[in-house]
């Protein structure tokens, strides 16, 4: 399905065009067609000779209702561009234009229409000379938007135009069916019997029958984070099971009520999108001497509070300068924002289009100190060349790629999920894959391979006596997540195990006496494992608390308590030895089944507990804990 917003006339010759085209009345309202007025949104539908179908979204066109005509476009990628043959170009028109070029609307065609009252090539010319210095003007045949002469009323110059709507449809870009789903939801009602319905127009993705969705952007806040059920769908009309963008879509929500979403709202696919209230936007200047591309000659000095419109929303924004070309713009609420979406700031007390934006960096670091809106225009020169060439068809992964280069260098280390939410998905060349679903610059991961031996030295020189370094303190003075310290350690070439970091072939030797007397432990052990030795055993063998402490840090031994140890495997083996009793048990229970005495199953219960293996309950039965697992750092 393709999707065109019908824009720039303010009477019906548009609407009138349009019922022409579907057979259907795109003014849903009474006072509309009673004022012969668009007012709000209108949507209709056909299908083009090749057999393609099309939808229409009609906009207003009088500049009281341009909040609504910027709903209805801002999801669009083309537009049909209607101009009457008996008016020619009108303010509305230009406010109109004003609105596609910022938006960055680059594929269209122009309608000349009521071409029965007047002759259409005055209108036609003067109109195209418009066009041709917008966004829409560059990408036509042969530099120019294709135009065609129609009369709504008597139906000349119809097939014409379906034939132009054909070649339209032809030129635009192929959405990704997989893409993440992102609906701008511009109607929500209820329907009795069915319950909440949204209407909204999706650009790419897929939305299928049972899929749950998450509300995002909430104006009024109740719904934001929810999610939600896709209980039904309809597209054109007609029920489907599943539906990808471009599409125009009714969606049967289950889990909201229709006060709780409305016009701006979005459903996103869970967990994939990262709502910001704070982002960082290329600008560029619109009309007729507006450059072409995003972030061209930017937009002049511009007031500090403005309206964001970007998909359907509409959204008050502070505006604070970074340079003459971008801006960080502080949104009155969170919106679903990535690299690449295309918006406008909006003048509303002027009723003008300020700037166009194209957003660079949704989750910008803080501008904190003295001369930081400074250096980060300067960080932002690169990504503003390259958001300049946003028509070419390589861009937006340029784009993306410069963004993530920046992002990484600025934070180091980034989980994956983290940049494709921002809209980076591709790794720039500075980027590398360091395992666990996390991605660093090239130099700051070079850096902390280079600072984990030195970082061990240090403690080996504190620490003589230690078997080694313990893995939570690397992690904490390298300043790595948990989950990247076993690649760090790799790649510096380091031995992580038991909890502690070594040097190869450093591990920790114990003198002759010790290990023959830790050796005979291990033997009784490795009989009965949890049969803890006695006292007497312990001081047969010469195993005084000294020579037990050099034992566990050695890894040979656990300490359960100060008179009781096992060999480090044994919560592993509990663990394990429990989870084929009946849940939940008694202390007696596992004592039984581990083969020990009340002396050592105290004690490694708790330890158990502690390490969050089993949960002890209220009345002092034990359960094992739901995915139990046994913590490093023994």
């Amino acid at each position: 399905m393709y999707v065109v917003a019908t824009a720039g006339h303010v009477d019906h010759g548009k609407s009138t065009l349009v019922r022409r085209l579907t057979g259907m009345e795109p003014d849903r309202w009474a006072e509309e067609r009673r004022r012969g007025l668009t007012i709000d949104l209108g949507f209709a539908w056909t299908r083009l000779p090749d057999g393609q179908p099309l939808a229409f979204v009609d906009v207003p066109g009088h500049e009281r209702f341009v909040p609504n005509m910027l709903a209805g476009a801002g999801p669009v990628a083309a537009a049909m561009f209607v101009v009457a043959a008996d008016e020619g170009w009108r303010a509305q028109s230009a406010e109109h234009l004003a609105a596609l070029d910022a938006l960055g609307v680059r594929h269209g065609l122009l309608v000349v229409t009521r071409a029965d009252l007047a002759d259409p090539e005055p209108a036609r010319a003067q109109a195209l000379e418009h066009l041709a210095a917008s966004t829409l003007g560059s990408r036509g045949p042969g530099g120019t938007v294709p135009s065609v002469a129609v009369s709504g009323r008597t139906g000349a110059g119809l097939d014409d135009l379906l034939t132009e709507l054909v070649a339209l449809t032809r030129r635009l870009p192929t959405p990704d069916p997989d893409a993440d789903v992102r609906l701008w939801v511009d109607r929500s009602f209820s329907v009795r019997g069915a319950g909440t319905v949204v209407t909204g127009t999706l650009t790419a993705g897929t939305i299928t029958v049972g899929d749950t969705l998450s509300a995002a952007g909430s104006a009024a806040g109740s719904a934001a984070g929810r999610l939600v059920r896709v209980r039904g769908l309809q597209a054109l009309g007609e029920d489907v099971r599943n539906v990808s963008g471009t599409a125009r879509i009714a969606a049967n929500l289950r889990g909201v009520d229709r006060t709780d979403l409305g016009r701006g709202d979005a459903l996103v696919t869970p967990g994939a999108w990262r709502e910001t209230e704070v982002a960082d936007v290329a600008l560029r200047s619109t009309g007729d001497s507006g450059d072409a591309g995003a972030g061209g000659d930017g937009a002049g000095e511009l007031p500090g509070t403005l309206v964001l419109h970007v998909g359907a929303a509409a959204v008050p924004v502070r505006v604070r300068p970074l340079g003459p070309d971008a801006a960080r713009l502080t949104l009155d609420r969170p919106l679903p924002l990535r690299t690449g979406d295309r918006g406008l700031l909006r003048d509303p007390g002027r009723h003008q289009v300020a700037a166009g934006v194209v957003v660079l960096d949704a989750a910008p670091p803080g501008l904190r100190r003295r001369g930081a809106a400074r250096a980060r225009a300067a960080t932002l020169e690169p990504v503003l060349r390259e958001a300049s060439a946003t028509d070419e068809p390589t861009a937006p992964a340029n784009l993306a790629a410069y963004v993530a280069g920046l992002h990484l260098r600025e934070h180091g280390l980034v989980r994956r999920e983290e940049l494709r939410a921002l809209g980076l998905p591709e790794l720039p060349p500075d980027g590398l894959d360091v395992g666990a679903d996390w991605c660093a610059n090239a130099g700051r991961w070079a850096e902390l391979i280079s600072r984990a031996p030195e970082e061990l030295a240090g403690w080996e020189r504190e620490q003589p006596l230690a078997a080694g370094m313990p893995s939570d303190v690397l992690r904490q003075r390298l300043g790595v997540p948990a989950a990247l310290l076993p690649a760090v350690a790799g790649a510096a070439h380091l031995v992580l195990r038991d909890g502690q970091v070594r040097r190869p072939g450093t591990e920790a030797t114990l003198p002759p006496a010790v290990e023959k007397a830790v050796r005979a432990v291990e033997d009784d052990l490795a009989a009965e494992p949890f049969a803890a030795p006695e006292a007497a055993r312990l001081a047969e063998l010469g195993l005084d608390t000294r020579e037990l402490a050099a034992a566990v840090r050695a890894g040979r031994l656990l300490r359960v308590t100060d008179t009781v140890v096992l060999l480090p495997g044994a919560p592993d083996q509990a663990r394990r030895t429990l989870a084929a009793l009946d849940q939940p048990f008694t202390l007696s229970q596992a004592r039984i089944a581990l083969g020990t005495t009340r002396r050592v199953a105290v004690p490694l219960l708790e330890l158990l507990d502690e390490r969050g293996v089993t949960e002890r309950l209220p009345d002092s039965s034990r359960r094992l804990a739901p995915r139990a697992t046994v913590s490093e750092g023994r």
